[in-house]
């Protein structure tokens, strides 16, 4: 699959136009406007890839692969591409090499904190604390170098799906349920985001159903910086079922001219 003719974007193009050529494609094929969940998927897919400058740089060079493993199934000298963005020095290549991987929710992939591990090492089962970044991802790797005596540990994360939102690189989607009548006359509704706070968001007369909503800076934090992504709301209307009588008299009136 080509990432590249995915989203409809040149070898060479920018960050900004993959994110506008994701952003329209994604809006064009969204499940919940209607569109297809494979191809949607395809898309997201394409997306991960090549708005991470790591994913991409491996997806356009990819490295030859076959490795000499030792006995116990792991590469001799593994390098991780995370060692570096997390300060991580690589192992040497006579150090044991151990691998595991973690499962995390997404309010933990937001705060970031401490996992308790069991790992058997040295022939014996042994308690190891990992620190887990604010803003780890599904699929990232890290190498905690210091943690096991004279040996280099691998975790890989997988970031649990949430039912509320969903993960987009650092980008948070989710949908909300507002009344036809809000959309027509304005009105406002309270919103819970992933950190805790709740907002209250403004819905503006007039507003057209499955508009996007944005509230920066509240979507997840980014790995190695002070930045957080966007959160996104979907509106999704419904219709009261106590609506009175004389507003559906007045709707039938105006439609009537």
């Amino acid at each position: 699959m080509d990432h590249y003719q995915t989203l409809g974007v040149p070898k060479n193009a920018t960050p900004d136009e993959i994110k506008k050529a994701y952003r329209k494609l994604a809006s064009q094929h969204h499940p919940d406007r209607g569109g297809d969940t494979a191809e949607f998927q395809k898309i997201q897919q394409a997306y991960d890839v090549l708005s991470d400058p790591n994913k991409r740089n491996d997806y356009d060079s990819p490295q030859p692969q076959g490795f000499h493993f030792t006995s116990n199934g792991f590469p001799p000298d593994f390098q991780d591409i995370f060692a570096t963005m997390f300060g991580q020095n690589v192992r040497r290549p006579s150090e044991p090499l151990y691998r595991t991987t973690v499962g995390v929710n997404l309010l933990t992939a937001y705060r970031g904190g401490t996992h308790t591990l069991q790992l058997i090492t040295n022939n014996s089962k042994n308690i190891y604390q990992i620190q887990i970044p604010k803003g780890v991802d599904n699929g990232m790797q890290i190498r905690y170098n210091n943690l096991i005596p004279n040996a280099t540990l691998i975790v890989d994360f997988r970031v649990e799906p949430n039912l509320k939102f969903e993960r987009r690189v650092n980008d948070l989607y989710t949908n909300q349920s507002i009344s036809i009548l809000d959309l027509i006359a304005g009105g406002d509704f309270e919103f819970e985001t992933i950190s805790g706070k709740t907002l209250k968001v403004e819905i503006k007369p007039k507003t057209q159903p499955y508009q996007t909503l944005k509230i920066a800076f509240e979507g997840m934090p980014i790995p190695n910086s002070e930045h957080y992504g966007d959160q996104y709301i979907l509106i999704k209307p419904y219709i009261p079922d106590n609506i009175d009588m004389r507003i559906i008299d007045t709707i039938a009136q105006y439609k009537s001219k």
